[in-house]
């Protein structure tokens, strides 16, 4: 009988924990992140910006039931995330999950915001089905909504949020200035940076020559300038950068022509201004074993083959520093670098982003294109030269100013028209990266590249990937021998104590 009662008490006392535990995972949660790069852990910049909400934010998340395993987790994923958001901003963001698959009327509506559903193959039944399925959501606050029209595993879901978000609640968005009037690239011409660049900043074109007030833009851009700055022009760029402005360059220090097969110096008079500040953009070519392909066509007989073939002056940048504008970057590939150095004093900081692999070297112009050049290692005899850099302090006067440099002005640039091209988004993210470093104090830079680290197999030693293969096969079977033999001991030690005589059961 009192065995009896003591059952009862545990049992109610159990049911009480999980009553409590229900009702406390209702108003606080709170989730272990174990993960290399903090996935699942809500940086400083979005808790900035949801203690920064005013007015209620709605987040309408249209997602189909039902979704197979691999996108049940993203659903799972973006709905803990809300979660953590509505915590951060003391409830003014508000949420709630709808399937568009089970109303027309939703359906309709949603495709007139631009959201279209994805097709995936799911298995039924034990046949192999298409279904219409949506990941998407749309943010709403006061009159203003942002629409993420497709949730990805594995993309930034915080960065797609927070800058959602963003967007939506501030009123006076920074001003950045694409200078022309040089040959430079157009805004229409870097597409994927422009839609990037658009949700934070409103983005002008400017002609500095003209007479406008440069104070006014929080950053100024120059992207592959052909022709010379004059005296005058440089010399308003020293004013922007001595009352406290940021400047991004990306400019061609060496060209090359496919038609000729040549490479050849150019010059706009901005290598020399930067040069009087200690920063060297040396008028020669990056080669690196890591590098890119071209396609060269060859004759068999009465066949024409094309095939690839690596070209060392396109190099394939994968070593990057911890720096805010090149953090969580993996590869970005460059067209035609060169190496920058530093030798100014130190009122300047001076802080390579990106780097040449450790087999790289430099070639002086002008020189020939050999297609058919068989490199060796001979041809490679330096390591990590800077192609990238990020430098700040006092450029003239005692205001501190930024100023991001990369010897390559082609890289970030889609091109218009026929001649339009998708970019690797490495080399989008390092350009928009450095803008925001040189604009942006709120961290969402940090947001942009967070998410699944690509390590692909291929890249893994032949050792190291034998040993993950056998310890992944044969790991679970040595757990379950060493549960048998821990299992098989402690049933032998309880006979033995039962064949004792003063055993009690």
């Amino acid at each position: 009988m009192k065995n009896k009662k003591s059952i009862i008490i545990y049992v109610a006392l159990i049911a009480g924990i999980v009553i409590v535990l229900n009702a406390l995972s209702g108003k606080y949660f709170f989730r272990l992140d174990f993960t290399a790069d903090k996935r699942y852990t809500l940086s400083k910049a979005t808790k900035e910006i949801m203690r920064s909400v005013e007015d209620p934010v709605t987040v309408t998340a249209y997602f189909t039931k039902d979704l197979p395993p691999a996108i049940q987790s993203i659903k799972t994923d973006f709905k803990d995330m809300l979660v953590e958001y509505n915590n951060v901003s003391k409830g003014n963001l508000v949420f709630e999950f709808i399937s568009p698959n089970d109303d027309e009327e939703v359906e309709q509506e949603i495709a007139q915001m631009g959201i279209a559903p994805q097709i995936v193959n799911m298995r039924e039944k034990d046949q192999v089905v298409q279904k219409k399925v949506y990941l998407a959501a749309v943010i709403k606050y006061g009159e203003k909504q942002e629409i993420i029209p497709l949730i990805l595993p594995g993309s930034a879901m915080e960065y797609s949020l927070s800058t959602s978000i963003k967007k939506l609640i501030v009123n006076d968005k920074p001003v950045i200035g694409f200078i022309t009037g040089h040959g430079e690239s157009t805004t229409s011409a870097m597409a994927q940076a422009m839609q990037s660049l658009n949700v934070l900043y409103d983005v002008e074109e400017v002609n500095i020559s003209d007479t406008v007030m440069l104070e006014q833009y929080k950053s100024l851009a120059m992207v592959a300038p052909k022709d010379t700055l004059n005296d005058y022009e440089l010399a308003l760029l020293d004013n922007y950068l001595a009352n406290g402005g940021n400047l991004y360059l990306a400019i061609n220090r060496v060209e090359g022509d496919f038609n000729n097969a040549s490479g050849f110096e150019t010059g706009t008079g901005i290598e020399e201004w930067l040069a009087k500040k200690g920063i060297t953009v040396e008028n020669k070519f990056i080669v690196d074993a890591n590098c890119g392909t071209v396609s060269v066509r060859q004759q068999q007989g009465f066949f024409t083959m094309t095939t690839q073939v690596n070209f060392p002056y396109l190099p394939t940048i994968v070593n990057f520093s911890e720096h805010p504008a090149s953090k969580g970057l993996e590869s970005v590939i460059l067209q035609f670098a060169s190496p920058i150095t530093f030798n100014g004093d130190t009122t300047l900081k001076f802080e390579p982003l990106a780097y040449t692999s450790e087999k790289s070297g430099t070639l002086s112009v002008p020189l020939y294109f050999d297609i058919q050049k068989k490199w060796t290692n001979t041809d490679f005899p330096m390591a990590n030269i800077p192609v990238a850099a990020a430098i700040e302090g006092s450029f003239a006067g005692n205001t501190n100013a930024r100023m991001v440099v990369v010897s390559d002005g082609d890289f970030a640039i889609n091109g218009e028209g026929q001649q339009m091209r998708q970019l690797n988004p490495d080399n989008v993210n390092l350009m928009v990266n450095a803008i925001d470093w040189l604009s942006d104090d709120t961290g969402l830079i940090d947001l942009r590249t967070k998410g699944i680290t690509n390590r692909p197999l291929d890249q893994v030693e032949d050792g190291k990937k034998a040993f993950l293969k056998y310890l992944n096969f044969l790991l679970p079977v040595l757990l379950i021998i060493v549960y048998g033999i821990f299992r098989n001991r402690n049933n032998k030690l309880k006979e033995i104590k039962r064949m004792q005589e003063n055993y009690i059961k």
